[in-house]
């Protein structure tokens, strides 16, 4: 099974959060074909930088968290390139007006769905539009 990790799950694997045992069990348990795209490594380190700037980490932390994401998709991961048709497929989702989605999760989906992959997500918004979409997700 191939699986994208949208943001909500990236950041639980590798920061302090509520869902980090979840996120780390069902990985463990599933041992699924881990995706993760140059934009969802972007993201992740944007939230680790804001993180830093709001003082929930210290920058020895965010370094030490940033460079264990790195080793972690080197070894764990198939780090895959966003695409153009990526973006024109998140496009046309969010103009279909019927969902909640934010730009980057509507590229997250179109991402997971180019690649015919499952989407993981803690994000309920998220997954409710993806869902509407059609999109295949893996829940815990």
């Amino acid at each position: 099974m191939s699986l994208y990790l949208d943001a909500s799950v990236r950041v639980a694997l590798f920061a302090n959060d509520p869902f980090s045992v979840a996120a780390r069990t069902l990985l463990r348990d599933q041992e699924p074909l881990v995706l993760v795209s140059d934009f969802a490594a972007a993201e992740f380190s944007a939230v680790i930088a804001r993180r830093t700037r709001t003082g929930e980490l210290t920058q020895q932390e965010a370094r030490t968290t940033l460079a264990n994401f790195d080793r972690w998709i080197s070894h764990a991961a198939n780090r895959v390139e966003t695409a153009s048709a990526d973006i024109s497929e998140a496009t046309t989702m969010l103009r279909r007006l019927d969902t909640t989605l934010r730009a980057p999760d509507a590229i997250h989906i179109a991402i997971a769905v180019r690649l015919a992959a499952s989407l993981f997500t803690f994000d309920r918004k998220m997954a409710l539009s993806a869902r509407m979409l059609g999109v295949f997700l893996v829940s815990v």
